[in-house]
């Protein structure tokens, strides 16, 4: 996204403003809005759809005006000179296979086409709302391709699949318009860590390259100053006051309950062991990781902590974890861990522990779609 691309966005809503303040007929306005959008979307199927369509900011940008990456190119991990080691990743693992897609890239392009151990999945990053979330895009036996819609909903990026012109949104991973309108595409587990955290641990892993095909200023934020906590996410107003809405939240789903945990709590407590629905958990959090939202320069930019969740029972063992010096350890078996929950010493070492959370996000954004969340506080 560029800098006409923000202007774009903030002259639609001064145009909202202006609607409203004119007493313009909403109902009229909103009716010709569709009758545009059918006329931009003609293979969409608008006779069927989850929403109401005056919930979508229609078309802030063209489609695939931020392009998404079909064809990525990658390289190892232990080669990689120009990533900053402090710097953001979105890092998948499957079967000793391990992937990195930095954020200082995905930022341009929202959307990465891939595949792991011949699991297709699609990367996704909308910066609006912090969310980095990967899905199987195989859904009842069909390969989808996913796009950038230029629409938005509840702030948050609307894709399209290529097949059927159906719209999904990327902070669930449900379809909302059209034929696919109450599918769900499968979740695969991701976090997002500091770059020197997987370069370390998966030297032969592969990272994302820069070669993309686009003439991107990568390495640089165009959404300078959007990380702050007192700032209002865009054209969306949240009602939730127990929080602020652009806090960092890592969060977690199990069954029918939805908790958060502030990550300005997590700054002081980088080990939390918990309980959700009588299910042991923990929390591990590590400081020094950069935002990619703050200043222009990433490498400038605010130091924020990582974080991730995870079951802490092993073969049957409950185990209990806290901090010994700079280490992550268990009280069991002195075995020590890291952020990626993998056991680096002792008597587990080689053991991974199942990642169980939904990832870390802006709060507004988690609410907006879980309004009844719990929000967790130090006990």
């Amino acid at each position: 996204m560029n800098f006409k691309l923000l202007v774009k966005l903030f002259i639609l809503l001064l145009f909202t403003v202006f609607l409203s303040a004119c007493n313009i007929d909403f109902k009229k306005y909103f009716s010709e809005t569709e009758t545009n959008m059918r006329k931009a979307w003609p293979k969409t199927n608008f006779n069927k759809r989850s929403i109401n369509l005056d919930e979508i900011v229609f078309q802030a940008v063209e489609r695939d005006g931020i392009p998404p990456i079909h064809n990525p190119r990658f390289e190892k991990a232990k080669s990689v000179t120009w990533l900053n080691k402090r710097e953001p990743v979105i890092v998948i693992e499957n079967n000793k296979k391990a992937k990195a897609y930095p954020l200082q890239i995905l930022i341009f392009h929202e959307i990465v086409t891939d595949s792991i151990n011949n699991i297709p999945i699609t990367v996704t990053f909308c910066p609006l709302c912090n969310a980095s979330l990967v899905y199987n895009r195989k859904v009842h036996g069909k390969t989808l391709v996913f796009g950038v819609s230029g629409s938005l909903r509840k702030s948050d990026l609307v894709m399209y699949d290529h097949q059927t012109h159906s719209w999904w949104q990327q902070f669930t991973g449900t379809g909302i318009v059209g034929d696919y309108t109450g599918t769900q595409l499968d979740l695969i587990p991701s976090k997002v860590v500091a770059f020197e955290d997987f370069q370390t641990n998966f030297p032969n892993g592969l990272v994302l390259s820069r070669d993309t095909g686009f003439n991107r200023l990568y390495g640089e934020n165009p959404y300078a100053g959007y990380d702050s906590v007192d700032r209002s996410p865009f054209y969306f107003d949240p009602h939730d006051p127990r929080i602020r809405p652009m806090e960092r939240v890592l969060a977690i789903q199990d069954m029918a309950t939805s908790r958060i945990y502030p990550l300005s709590r997590l700054k002081r407590h980088s080990v939390i062991n918990d309980s959700i629905n009588n299910k042991a958990i923990v929390i591990f959090s590590k400081k020094g990781m950069l935002s990619v939202l703050d200043k222009t320069d990433i490498e400038e930019s605010k130091s924020l902590p990582s974080a991730a969740a995870y079951s802490r029972v092993v073969n049957g063992i409950k185990l209990t974890f806290k901090n010994v010096s700079t280490n992550i350890v268990d009280t069991q078996t002195d075995s020590v861990w890291n952020i990626l929950g993998l056991a680096t010493q002792g008597v587990l070492k080689g053991t991974q522990l199942k990642q169980i959370d939904r990832g870390v996000h802006f709060a507004f954004a988690w609410l907006a779609f879980k309004p009844n969340s719990e929000i967790y506080s130090q006990k």
